[in-house]
Formats: C-alpha cells, sequence, structure tokens
C-alpha cells in the first residue's frame, strides 16, 4: 500500500497535470463509511448525460454519464467490470499468473499495469487521464483523498465480495442493465446447481490454504460466500465471523475434518507447496474423511480465492459440478 508520506511527494510533483487532465471535479462530500449496501436499488442505466450521486465505503461521489477511461485498483473490481462489457484502461496487477489472470487474460490485451494492488503507481495512474477510479477501503483508504484529486472515485468497504463489487462497479459505470443480466443468469445457476444437488449439499465442505510457514482453514471471503450461496453445508468448526484460523503444528490438523475439502493453495514456488507435501504426508492428514474418500480438490486460485469476482465466482460454480460429479 502507498505510505501517506510517499503519496503525498507523489502527488505534490504532479496534482497541477492531474488537474489539466481531469478539470474540476465533481463534488465529492464525506460521509459515514456506508457501504454500497446503501447504494439505491437496481435501476436501469442511466442516461448518458445525468449526474449521478453514488453512495461508496467513503462517502458519496458525483459520476456524469457513462465513464470512458476506467482505472481498477483491486482484482474483484476488474473482474467486475469486464463481466459488465467495460475494458479498464489501467488495472493492478494479478497477485499470481502475472500480469493478468488467466481467465481474463484474453479481455485484457491493452491494459496498463498500474503494478500492485497495495502500492498501485500513481504517476502511470495520472497519465492515463481516467474519467473514473474504482478501489476499495480495505487496501486504498490512505489514498483516497490523492485518488480523488485525480479523477471520481468510488470504493467498495473490502476486496472479497464480488456482488458488491458488481453493483458498484455498475452504478459508476452506467451499467446497470449489465449487471442486472449478469445476476439474472447467475440465479438461474445457482437454482440449477441446488436442484440437482439434492442431498449432496449436506455434506461438510471445508477450504484450506496452505502458506509458506502456516496452513489456513477459512471460515469467510470469497470462496465460502460463494459455497454459502449455493448451499453447501460447511463443518461447524469452520465457520465464523473471522476470516478463518491459521494453523501452525500439523498436530492441528485433525481441525480440518470434512466430507470434502477444497484447497486452494497458490501454485507459488516460495514453499508453500513444499508445506502442503509435509503436512499431507502426516498420518493425521491421511486420517481425515475427505482425504479417506479421496474427496480433497486442489482448486484453482485464481478463480477460488484471488480472482474475487462474478466471473470467478461462475467459474467456481462449473467446478463445483465437476467435483460433485453433478451434469450441468
Amino acid at each position: 500500500m502507498v505510505g501517506q508520506k510517499k503519496a503525498t511527494l507523489v502527488l505534490a510533483a504532479m496534482l497541477s497535470m492531474a488537474a489539466i487532465f481531469t478539470g474540476c471535479q465533481p463534488k465529492q462530500e464525506a460521509a459515514p463509511a456506508a457501504a454500497q449496501t446503501q447504494a439505491p436499488a437496481a435501476q436501469a442505466t442511466a442516461d448518458a448525460n445525468s449526474v449521478r450521486v453514488i453512495k461508496h465505503a467513503m462517502g458519496t461521489t458525483e459520476i456524469k454519464g457513462t465513464p470512458k477511461k476506467v482505472v481498477t485498483l483491486f482484482q474483484g473490481a476488474t473482474d467486475a467490470a469486464l463481466a459488465l462489457g467495460v475494458k479498464p484502461v489501467g488495472a493492478v496487477e494479478a497477485w499470481i499468473e502475472q500480469p493478468w489472470y488467466n481467465y481474463i487474460k484474453d479481455k485484457m490485451d491493452g491494459v496498463t499495469n498500474l503494478g500492485s494492488e497495495n502500492q498501485p503507481n500513481l504517476e502511470k495512474l495520472v497519465a492515463l487521464q481516467p474519467d473514473l477510479i474504482i478501489g476499495s477501503k480495505f487496501r486504498d483508504e490512505k489514498i483516497y483523498e490523492q485518488l480523488k484529486a485525480i479523477a471520481p472515485t468510488v470504493m467498495t468497504e473490502d476486496v472479497y465480495f464480488w456482488k458488491d463489487s458488481l453493483k458498484l462497479t455498475a452504478e459508476a459505470t452506467n451499467t446497470k442493465d449489465a449487471e442486472t443480466k449478469f445476476l439474472a443468469d447467475w440465479n438461474k445457476k445457482v437454482t440449477d446447481f441446488k436442484g440437482k444437488m439434492g442431498d449432496k449439499l449436506k455434506l461438510e465442505a471445508g477450504i484450506v490454504d496452505f502458506r509458506v510457514d502456516h496452513a489456513r482453514i477459512v471460515y469467510t471471503g470469497f470462496s465460502a460466500s460463494v459455497l454459502e450461496e449455493l448451499g453447501v453445508t460447511r463443518p461447524a468448526n469452520q465457520r465464523g465471523k473471522e476470516w478463518g484460523i491459521q494453523l501452525q503444528s500439523k498436530e492441528n490438523i485433525t481441525q480440518m475434518d470434512a466430507d470434502i475439502i477444497f484447497d486452494q493453495t497458490a501454485n507459488r514456488t516460495d514453499g508453500r507447496l513444499e508445506l502442503r507435501k509435509t503436512w499431507s504426508d502426516s498420518p493425521l492428514w491421511k486420517n481425515l474423511r475427505a482425504v479417506k474418500a479421496s474427496k480433497v480438490f486442489e482448486v484453482n486460485a485464481a478463480t477460488w480465492n484471488n480472482g474475487s469476482g462474478p466471473l470467478a465466482a461462475a467459474l467456481m460454480i462449473d467446478d463445483l459440478y465437476k467435483f460433485y460429479g453433478v451434469t450441468k
């Protein structure tokens, strides 16, 4: 994330350029940190010349018509924009499969790489002359003032909840009709999946994620929210309001027990795959229900965790049909 000190130095040198690029910015008023849940109900795409007041996690922002040059500062916003038919002019690079995740790579030709999601390159951002920036309070709260000096800026509360990202992106980009269509298709998929799963929904499914020096059991977040909407049962000890827990010792492997385990470990050469191998050689791992039933599935970390957008969520459902042996 760009620190306040660095951001101030960067913006001191380029605010005059930003003013030339963007002109006078629409008035943005401070407001309580209301998430996009306070945004207006779904509506048809607004008139191209209308001025809309968008409520978001950092306040309100006025946006006129349909922005043409959109910048996205977290993965879910990039995914959501593409799902709505909006190609960003600039985006932060993917956490893995750089610069862009393979599942969206064919839609990202010509998009400027703005660097790390934790520290976007503001000089490159200004040079793009955007007319809309989509960020998140979770990542970008400290540079919000700098960002809105460059272009109208809206922010989600978090980065993991795809429906929030889709809703705010649709409102800001004036593509509510596209959002309505996507959600209609999504709801059909959810209904079909639930109907075909039947009693299989009662099987307890866990989500694990191996890191360099520990393993994780995931309670909440992107993949967990998709499973919840689909009606998939989670083990009682793997639910909660927190993101999850870290396991520091192999003796804690028994806490991972479930009928099915989805392993969303990223395919990186930093040691996490070696840790997974060490843990999976343990007798405690081999005694887990899912392991004994050959129901441990190594999933695509890009679509099950890092992407965190509507296109990734749809691909998750496709995976689940296959994993559960259900015909689409």
